[in-house]
């Protein structure tokens, strides 16, 4: 199948509140968001960037950039990279090579955005409520009722900032879906895995609740899900039915899936150094990050593969072949346990990329093999597939 059509569409809802557009070549829009660091809780600006096209013309899709007026970035937690990654077997999988020069486009109709919507309020341990946000976009064509995408970002376990992938986010409401960005509770927040887990689910049912006010068919349900966000779309996808996540809001609504992408996430995070050159590898062994997300229990409780059964959603997992965060395998181990189990698991690679989009850090080019037409059609067609309501 070509994944050279699909042209998504842009709209910003609220834009005649917004300040006039400057009249060069590129558009910024400035959005306030919030962040937690390490030394509390700062405001940073959303740089909603794209270059202007008339209506109805495409054009590169929009991006986030995260800065301060007149400040430093804000400090990002310490991630360990690797200098070297083993090879891993690709023999279960398919090896894309993709051409970073062939990027999506996007059209300057047709998607409305839904800003900052509460879905749940979470108790933290000092005391304080944590009110967890969502950003949803819309095809406004009119249509019957739209299968729900959930975005889970990544961050470590420390961030989760909403607002991220916009250009790949908008490309996939402007092909027909519902799109709901969300937040969840990080480590910085005194979080573990069980929380994390349990948030999606919560913006899960919320969406579900509210089906009707946002144009939801809450029987075609997905979740995708980047880096840490990865690991817990993971789990979403292989604890459907498991009651003991489900807690928060809308207890009466259903949080199972229908399917589950996964982007280069963790699946054993004892192992995430695996497939690293020795000195990492010693690193992690003395002091892995990750082990405290796990809430001091066996590996066996907060690892994905060990609730892998037949009865799973259908999986789509990406991983950068030159990934020096995640260790490659470790979507690897999850594909050939879902395999092993009779779900449907399909895995790609990508030569030579890495994980996922770093412009934050300062690296702008390792995002381009993941924003081609050609991975993002490999997406948008199991979309279609995993959630056909069989009248299309």
């Amino acid at each position: 199948m070509s994944h050279d059509a699909i042209e998504p569409d842009i709209h910003s809802e609220g834009t005649a509140a917004t300040p006039e557009l400057p009249t060069s070549d590129v558009a910024s829009i400035a959005v306030p968001i919030r962040a937690v660091g390490a030394l509390g809780c700062m405001m940073l600006v959303c740089l909603v960037t794209g270059v202007q096209a008339q209506p109805g013309g495409s054009q590169p899709c929009p991006k986030t950039q995260m800065s301060v007026p007149g400040m430093p970035k804000p400090t990002m937690p310490a991630i360990p990279v690797a200098t070297s990654v083993a090879p891993s077997d690709t023999s279960t999988s398919v090896v894309i090579r993709p051409d970073r020069a062939d990027q999506i486009t996007c059209r300057r109709d047709a998607v409305r955005t839904l800003s900052d919507v509460v879905f749940s309020t979470r108790a933290l341990a000092d005391g304080k409520q944590l009110r967890l946000l969502m950003d949803i976009q819309i095809p406004t064509s009119p249509q019957r009722r739209r299968p729900l995408i959930v975005y889970v970002p990544g961050g470590g376990f420390m961030a989760a900032r909403k607002e991220g992938a916009l250009d790949l986010r908008t490309y996939v409401a402007g092909a027909g879906f519902i799109v709901a960005s969300i937040e969840y509770r990080t480590m910085l927040n005194g979080a573990t895995f069980r929380d994390g887990i349990a948030d999606v689910k919560s913006a899960i049912r919320y969406l579900r609740a509210n089906a009707q006010k946002y144009g939801v068919d809450s029987k075609r349900v997905a979740v995708w899900g980047e880096s840490a966000g990865g690991y817990l779309v993971s789990m979403v996808g292989v604890t459907n039915g498991v009651k003991s996540y489900d807690i928060g809001n809308d207890l009466d609504q259903n949080s199972d899936v229908q399917a589950v992408i996964d982007k280069y996430g963790p699946s054993e995070l004892a192992k995430i150094a695996a497939d690293f050159n020795p000195e990492l590898q010693a690193a992690y062994a003395i002091n892995n990050p990750f082990l405290r997300y796990m809430d001091g229990v066996e590996t066996t409780v907060a690892d994905p593969i060990s609730y892998v059964k037949a009865s799973d959603p259908p999986f789509l997992l990406f991983q950068g072949s030159q990934d020096r965060m995640v260790s490659p395998t470790q979507t690897l181990v999850l594909h050939d346990a879902l395999r092993r189990a009779g779900a449907h698991s399909t895995r790609y690679v990508l030569e030579g990329a890495g994980h996922g989009d770093l412009a934050f850090f300062g690296d702008f080019e390792s995002g381009l093999p993941w924003s081609t037409r050609q991975t993002m059609g490999i997406m948008l067609d199991f979309l279609k597939q995993a959630l056909a309501d069989g009248t299309n």
